[in-house]
């Protein structure tokens, strides 16, 4: 793990974007077709703030709570939520986040769409999908899919954009490749199957996105790597 006193975040974003003109480069695919969302879970406005001055845009939470606390105090920017979102909290994220990274169940998906259409929001959202199969991964399995799928081309106010998914922790980040191809692959048969287009894969975090890039990736979630260890957040902070 880095420790945040011993780089900028100007400094790590420079490497990464490095590593991610690589990637590409090997893949045959251009830089401009990947997007880097800043994971700030537990870090403050200050490094929202840099982050932004080094050029970051993009900035993703993961809890509604801490994001409700943290966004307000922050520069202006597009947030998305990249974790599991209860019902609950559904009307709260859609005042907070321009899309939703984790739509898994179709529940999920009717109630996102009753709260947008009552306070008049229009989120982008993606299908979470469980590629690997591991029991601890939110998500949905390939083959469980259709139905919401059906139901997200009903909707009048979420715009499915795209699928995500969450690679099994490999100290080998070569290891997370199959995971990563078949998400492309399920997105590419999907998109073929329902005549639509879904540009957004979200795939690939602070230890495997160079593999991501390779695969496909269009929103890297990179937290770690450029924001270095979390600090820890208690509710109160930022207020």
């Amino acid at each position: 793990m880095m420790d945040r006193k011993l780089f900028s975040v100007a400094e790590a974003l420079e490497k990464v974007q490095a590593v991610i003109a690589e990637a590409c480069a090997k893949a045959g695919r251009r830089v401009e077709e990947v997007g880097i969302v800043g994971i700030t879970k537990t870090h403050g406005p200050d490094v929202v703030r840099e982050a932004w001055e080094a050029g970051i845009r993009l900035f993703g939470e993961n809890k509604v709570q801490e994001a409700g606390a943290k966004i307000p105090a922050c520069v202006s920017a597009e947030w998305h939520l990249v974790g599991h979102l209860q019902r609950n909290k559904v009307r709260p994220a859609l005042g907070l986040f321009s899309a939703i990274h984790s739509v898994d169940s179709l529940r999920l998906a009717e109630e996102l769409e009753r709260v947008a259409e009552a306070d008049g929001h229009r989120p982008q959202v993606l299908l979470e999908i469980n590629v690997s199969g591991e029991a601890s991964k939110d998500g949905l399995r390939p083959e469980q899919a259709a139905e919401v799928m059906d139901y997200l081309l009903t909707c009048r106010n979420l715009t499915w954009t795209g699928l995500m998914t969450m690679a099994p922790f490999c100290p080998d980040p070569e290891q997370t490749r199959p995971v990563f191809a078949r998400l492309r692959e399920w997105r590419d048969r999907w998109e073929r199957d329902y005549g639509i287009g879904l540009p957004d894969l979200s795939m690939g975090m602070s230890h495997d996105y160079r593999i991501a890039v390779e695969e496909g990736a269009t929103w890297l979630r990179l937290g770690t790597v450029l924001f270095g260890n979390r600090p820890t957040w208690r509710a109160g902070d930022w207020r």
